[in-house]
């Protein structure tokens, strides 16, 4: 007998019947569920099963996968550990009755960090060889010969927030030569990538030395417009701003204000206050910024990279040993 029994266990993310989606968990994927957990019913959200007779089921769900609403967590009495298929729980800034309670959170904290880290280097390629000035040029059928163009190498990149994410894109910038600084909330923990790290106090003094400052930083309470107006004139004129942490850490406002007037020379924005991004922001025009639609960390492994964390978690959770990725509920990350 487990430690842990598990009766039912709850599942919420797109799947593939025919294996043919990237994204999406196939019948393969819920197989290798169902032999780490032979004992226990799996359930998935979409299916006839669960929505006929929730209410039977409900209250034998001790562990859930995926993303679950608040209503749908509510409705579980008995859940003791959601693995979320995700990295940031910002959502729980929003539901502090579950940030209090008892119930286990973890999430996929590092699946994240090779496609963000990839898509930082673009977003930075790109801005620094015009790229999305030559894509509407081709487009438009036209031979433009013109604009500064920038390198990489021997720039200073500045990390706000140096976890998974954040360490990966520092090992990947400092492999093109870039001269890498870094902030974390504990700056004694080094990185054999960062050359200087600073403290939360230490914001300022990082911006001012930067050529590119990445936003890896989890949304929190603390965290929440930590890019502001004093952040953005603190910057080089000549410095790019990345964002691929979450919209709400930046005063978007104030962000447009700095390009529009030239406090910073651009932005890479893969995330936004508002998403979908509203067809009337200014950001959507401006030749400064290259925009992406939150889509950083798509992968063609996610489902699998998932299934690896969640299921070394299952045993765990079974065997009555520590989960990896426990979210500390009460910082948000």
């Amino acid at each position: 007998m487990s430690v842990h029994a598990i009766e039912a266990i709850l599942i919420s993310y797109p799947r593939s019947v025919d294996g043919s989606s990237v994204t999406g968990m196939t019948e393969a994927h819920l197989d290798v569920i169902r032999r780490a957990a032979p004992g226990a019913r799996l359930l998935h959200v979409d299916d006839a099963e669960w929505k006929e007779r929730a209410d039977v089921w409900a209250p034998k769900v001790g562990v859930a996968m995926g993303w679950l609403d608040h209503a749908q967590l509510a409705a579980l009495p008995n859940l003791r550990w959601l693995q979320q298929t995700a990295a940031g729980v910002d959502w729980l800034l929003r539901a502090p009755a579950l940030a209090a309670s008892e119930l286990v959170v973890t999430n996929v904290s590092g699946l994240h960090a090779i496609p963000i880290a990839e898509h930082v280097l673009a977003l930075m390629l790109g801005l620094s060889r015009r790229l999305h000035h030559f894509v509407k040029a081709q487009r438009d059928r036209e031979w433009v010969r013109r604009g500064r163009l920038a390198e990489l190498e021997g720039a200073t990149l500045g990390v706000v927030g140096l976890g998974a994410i954040g360490e990966k894109t520092a090992e990947k910038a400092k492999g093109i030569g870039m001269r890498v600084v870094a902030m974390r909330r504990h700056p004694e923990r080094t990185s054999p990538h960062v050359e200087q790290m600073f403290g939360p106090d230490g914001l300022l003094k990082l911006l001012a030395q930067s050529d590119w400052v990445v936003i890896a930083a989890a949304l929190t309470h603390e965290t929440r417009s930590l890019i502001g107006a004093r952040e953005l004139r603190a910057m080089k004129p000549s410095a790019y701003l990345i964002n691929i942490a979450r919209g709400s850490v930046v005063d978007e406002r104030a962000l447009i204000r700095a390009l529009e007037e030239g406090e910073i020379a651009g932005a890479g924005l893969d995330v936004f206050e508002q998403e979908p991004l509203p067809p009337e922001s200014p950001l959507w025009d401006m030749r400064n910024v290259i925009l992406t639609p939150h889509f950083a960390g798509a992968t063609p492994h996610y489902a699998d990279r998932v299934l690896e964390i969640f299921i070394d978690n299952l045993e765990r959770f079974q065997r009555g040993e520590r989960l990896r990725n426990v979210v500390d509920k009460q910082l948000g990350y």
